[in-house]
Order: structure tokens, then C-alpha cells, then sequence
């Protein structure tokens, strides 16, 4: 089913007047069309704009894939660090298992520890690697890929090739490596940022990988584009939100949160945590990305929000359809819950969404 992304702003009219967001849209309309036209500047880095990577051609050649590697193992491994593999395990996290397929990350640590716990957690599984990495330079994915890829040819022997996917730039290390030890490879394009590759091979394998619809995935961005490149300056929600983050930031706040009710966004608030401090952490300025994992942080980060200094804007992600229900069963014990007998967890959940927005604005 469609779902359309809304921006409420509801809880900002304290701070910000409508008359003084609409006249600092006006005067970032400008930006707008620029970006649209596709900045010169900037041209280098703006290749997800065009979302040439999530042509149905492309995502049919990722899906074929996909297929062959599935008909050989039940367990994923995606490496890789920073933005690289944060757009899939956002969407896997939030999401779940589709097909059987499951998913480990590795290759954003140091940690002997953890590698040890992917070690155990891959187990017995007949498991495949996709090794992410723009230009094979990066210490974690690097040296996690060696360790990894051992254990396939100790598992596998020389058929251990066939199941590593490197995702690369072309001409780079890791491009060589694979043509000469028979890995397969996928192109990182060049003019996308890790944090921005979510309608790349770079997310769009391990999706594939672990069953989702990519058409669907790939036709809402397209959609979702279409929109953005289409609403006036005066109802364009990326533009709005940006503005309105511009003008708490001249307000003196310093910090924005994103909070949430639901704990399996906790990694799509991790990407949009990435997205922001990378892009905005420069020449001395940028809003500082906080998340919010309510209702379990309400008692502590919340706490700091409704009564602490006031150097903190908070956005909130409402899932309107959470696709689950659970009903608190009455059991004829006095424990001073009985008014919610029968209550649904999610519409409970909900009253502490709008309660924590009420008390928080």
C-alpha cells in the first residue's frame, strides 16, 4: 500500500512564526532550483539525485544476482563502514527477515570481540560476503574481509570465490582484486557518497539479497523525487524541514533529535544520524544528530529535553501503520493497570507519542 511522507511543524509556532518561514522560503527558493538544475559545483557528488542506479535494467541484473547467491547460502555478510551499509540495515532492521535469508554486519569495528560474535553467529550457516568499499582504503572492512574471506575458503575451498561480492569503484583495488581472484563485483558509483547509496548496489544487493521488493523500493524513490522536483518552493517538505532546521539553529539550538516509538527504527535513525553529522559536521558549524529510542529513552534523554538546558529541537518519526498488535489481557490481579484491560500496545504507544510531542513543545 502507498504511504505518503508528511512534515508537520505543528509543534514549532513557539519559536517560529509561519510569516518568518515563509519569508525565509522565499529566500531559499533560490537554492532550490539550483540544486535541481544540478549545481556544477557539486556535480561530482551528486549522482543519487538522478537515481540512474535504480533503473529497472540495473535492479534486474542485482535481482539475477541475488537469486544465484541465495540458491548457495541462507546467511549474508555485508562489511563495510560509515554510510556504506547503513541504508540496507536500516531497512532489514525495521523491516525483518523476508525470505529466510538473514543478514550479519561486520566491518565497522576494531573490536576482537565482536568479530568474534559474527564468527559465532555465521555458525554452521552455508553464508555468501559482500564486501562494500568505495576505494578499499578503510582499516575495518579491510582487514574484516581478510578475516571473513579466510573462513570461506577454510569452509569452501576453492569454490569459496563464488561467493564474495565486492562492491567497489571501478578502477580501484578492489576492482583488481576481484577480476583476478574470480569474485564478483558491483560498481559503487563514483559520484555517490556511502551515506547517500541507498538507490545503489551498495544497499539495493543486500536488500535483494534478503527478499524485498527492490521494484517497489526503487519505484517510491522515483515517486517520492518526482514529487520534490515538482512542489512549489512553499509546500516542499525537504525544503521546509531544512529552513526550519536553519532558523532553530539561529535560535540557538544547537542539537536536533530524532525520536521515535518504534525500537526497529533504531537503525534508520542511525543513517539519518550518518546523513546529517557527515554532510553538516564542517568549517566549524552544523547542527549536532541525536536519537531518541523512546519510550525506553524517555526516561533518561527525555528527562534532559523537558527539563534540561534548552540547546536541544527535537523532529519526531510517527509510523502511522505499525503492523502489529498486541492486546494487554486482563488477568483478575489488582496491579493498578486494569484501566488498560484490553488495550491495544500500539494505540498505547501512540498515546505516548502525542503525549511526550505535547510535553516536549
Amino acid at each position: 500500500m502507498e504511504q505518503e511522507l508528511r512534515l508537520d511543524l505543528s509543534g514549532t509556532q513557539q519559536k517560529i512564526t509561519d510569516a518568518r518561514l515563509q519569508n525565509a522560503l522565499a529566500e531559499a527558493a533560490p537554492l532550490l532550483d539550483a540544486l535541481k538544475q544540478g549545481l556544477p559545483e557539486y556535480r561530482d557528488a551528486l549522482g543519487w539525485l538522478d537515481l540512474a542506479w535504480a533503473s529497472e535494467e540495473r535492479v534486474a541484473e542485482i535481482l539475477s544476482l541475488a537469486g544465484s547467491l541465495r540458491k548457495e547460502a541462507d546467511t549474508l555478510v555485508v562489511i563495510g563502514v560509515g554510510g556504506s551499509n547503513q541504508a540496507a540495515r536500516a531497512v532489514y532492521e525495521a523491516l525483518g527477515k523476508r525470505n529466510g535469508m538473514r543478514l550479519v554486519w561486520a566491518g565497522d569495528t576494531l573490536s576482537a570481540y565482536e568479530m568474534n560474535r559474527v564468527i559465532g553467529e555465521i555458525g554452521e550457516a552455508d553464508f555468501c560476503v559482500n564486501v562494500i568499499a568505495k576505494n578499499f582504503e578503510t582499516l575495518e572492512p579491510g582487514i574484516a574481509f581478510r578475516t571473513l574471506r579466510t573462513l570461506l575458503r577454510k569452509r569452501y575451498g576453492d569454490a569459496y570465490a563464488k561467493r564474495i561480492v565486492c562492491t567497489g569503484t571501478k578502477g580501484s583495488r578492489l576492482e583488481a582484486l576481484a577480476a583476478e581472484h574470480s569474485w564478483h563485483f558491483l560498481p559503487f558509483p563514483a559520484d555517490i557518497g556511502g551515506r547517500f547509496s541507498a538507490l545503489s548496489p551498495v544497499a539495493l544487493f543486500p536488500l535483494a539479497m534478503a527478499g524485498y521488493d527492490l521494484h517497489a523500493y526503487c519505484a517510491g524513490a522515483r515517486t517520492m523525487r518526482d514529487r520534490l522536483f515538482s512542489e512549489e518552493y512553499t509546500e516542499n517538505i525537504a525544503l521546509r524541514y531544512a529552513v526550519l532546521r536553519h532558523l532553530l539553529y539561529e535560535e540557538g539550538f544547537r542539537m536536533e533529535m530524532l525520536s521515535f516509538f518504534e525500537p526497529r527504527l533504531q537503525r534508520f535513525a542511525g543513517w539519518w544520524r550518518q546523513l546529517f553529522a557527515e554532510s553538516e559536521g564542517k568549517e566549524g558549524k552544523g547542527l549536532y544528530p541525536l536519537c531518541g529510542n523512546f519510550s525506553e529513552d524517555l526516561h533518561s534523554v527525555g528527562q534532559f529535553v523537558q527539563d534540561g538546558s534548552r540547546v536541544i529541537f527535537e523532529t519526531f518519526l510517527d509510523v502511522r501503520e505499525s503492523g502489529a498488535s498486541c492486546k494487554l489481557p486482563p488477568d483478575g490481579i489488582d496491579d493498578g493497570f486494569s484501566y488498560l484491560d484490553d488495550a491495544d500496545y500500539q494505540d498505547i504507544n501512540r498515546a505516548a507519542l502525542e503525549a511526550t510531542f505535547a510535553a516536549h513543545a
